[in-house]
């Protein structure tokens, strides 16, 4: 049976808005108090789940999530209505009201840990929702992003939807921004690498000096216990503390992998050469030959990296074996990065197309093409049980194109997050939304 990477691309939400709220993250902490612009963002956005579309790759939609979040709010002390709420916030406490105002599921690379089902002991795709605990702001999305999993995930004899791990730093769960898989075909049981940044029970490995290190072993062991996943078919290993205090908050702004390929920087991995030779080691017992290219330091550096997100990228299998990286546009800004991709293109190797799109307005956020998507393996069977609205299509694509024309603001300033009409803008893009994509009831305000 044929199998396939569908990519899941977070639609932006209607509070999309620059507060700096992520420490650790250069762009979004370079770019607080800008304005931002909702609308393009959104647009910016479903203009490259069609272009994907349009050549032929699987694309969905994953939905967005009620901001402001009042209830959080609520459970912080502040009370009365929806509107006192946000008043009562914006005066005695703006940055509690910013954060719960951050339209950060966007970023679905965080939404979740995916493993397919050619790698799990029961055979179902398990997803994990990210407790996100390390920022205040994406630690309240994991409820509404397991409703709305089951929602598009919903036959329970092919698909498991855990709760996320413990909301506390022991278990510290970005998702699948640190974790990718490597397999000969989607369909065939794979190698799942988990990145960490810490350990919060061995003080045997070094931690990051300056920034937090917000993925933890012990949370990456745990989702692979959960999800059944055999030893044999799981590698582990730590990020270079000093990336993480360069601005690489996640392993997918120093790596990123597809197939039999890890593309990486000279500087991803502590004990780089031991963690490539278990990868190839054990994807071979699987069947797979493993391919590592490798970005010198020389030719690019981690701050170069960081700033033009090379990495945060998208590499996709095409017909034939090649495959494409899907880059942001800044990577074509940087003389030096565009250079290099060049030179990785004309080299012969498994790449051997790029692909740059626009996505200024996440990007100024810290979340570039890998950041907005959440990868799932299915297999034919797999693909047909998934809710069919959420997939994308051209009457898709022009149906949410207009959703958005009708609801979002094209302009947002930190002084606008104040406005309780935000709130009532929101709640009344999102129920038309749960309609559109036939989510049910998954927003708070839909279940009150």
């Amino acid at each position: 049976m044929n199998a396939y990477e569908v990519n899941f691309d977070g639609l932006v939400g209607p509070t999309h808005n620059y507060s700096g709220l992520s420490f650790g993250n250069v762009a979004s902490t370079n770019n607080v108090s800008a304005a931002s612009n909702p609308k393009l963002a959104a647009k910016q956005g479903l203009q490259k789940m069609k272009a994907l579309h349009d050549l032929g790759f699987k694309q969905g939609v994953l939905a967005p999530q009620e901001r402001p979040d009042v209830e959080s709010l609520r459970r912080l002390g502040f009370a009365g209505s929806d509107a006192e709420v946000i008043a009562r916030a914006v005066k005695e406490a703006p940055a509690m009201l910013a954060a719960a105002t951050s339209a950060s599921s966007m970023w679905t690379a965080n939404a979740a840990t995916v493993s397919p089902s050619a790698d799990t002991a029961d055979g179902r795709v398990h997803f994990t929702p990210a407790n996100l605990n390390n920022k205040f702001h994406r630690s309240i999305e994991h409820p509404t992003t397991g409703r709305v999993l089951r929602a598009m995930f919903a036959d329970e004899a092919r698909f498991a939807v855990h709760e996320a791990l413990p909301a506390q730093m022991h278990f510290g769960d970005e998702g699948a921004a640190n974790h990718t898989r490597f397999c000969a075909g989607y369909g065939q049981p794979g190698v799942e690498f988990f990145v960490f940044g810490a350990a919060a029970f061995d003080m045997r490995y070094p931690k990051p000096a300056k920034f937090p290190a917000r993925q933890t072993l012990e949370a990456s062991q745990a989702v692979a216990r959960l999800h059944g996943l055999a030893e044999a078919g799981v590698v582990y290993a730590q990020q270079d503390p000093d990336t993480i205090d360069a601005g690489v908050f996640h392993n997918d702004v120093i790596s990123v992998g597809n197939g039999e390929v890890l593309f990486h920087h000279q500087q991803a991995f502590l004990n780089q050469a031991d963690v490539l030779d278990e990868i190839a080691r054990k994807l071979a017992a699987r069947g797979g030959r493993f391919t590592a290219i490798e970005v010198p330091r020389a030719e690019v550096t981690v701050e170069e990296a960081v700033k033009s997100y090379l990495f945060n990228s998208q590499l996709l299998s095409k017909p034939g074996g090649k495959m494409l990286i899907v880059v942001p546009e800044e990577c074509r800004n940087s003389e030096r990065v565009w250079s290099y991709l060049q030179k990785l293109i004309a080299s012969g190797g498994p790449i051997d197309e790029v692909r740059a799109f626009d996505l200024k307005q996440s990007m100024q956020n810290g979340g570039g093409p890998a950041c907005l998507r959440l990868r799932v393996a299915l297999t034919e069977a797999e693909l047909a049980a998934v809710n069919p609205r959420v997939l994308m299509s051209d009457a898709l694509f022009a149906t949410l194109n207009d959703w958005v024309e009708r609801h979002y603001r094209d302009r947002l300033a930190p002084e606008d997050l104040a406005d309780p009409q935000l709130l009532a803008e929101c709640r009344g893009a999102l129920d038309e939304l749960t309609r559109i994509l036939g989510l049910g009831s998954v927003y708070p305000f839909q279940l009150a």
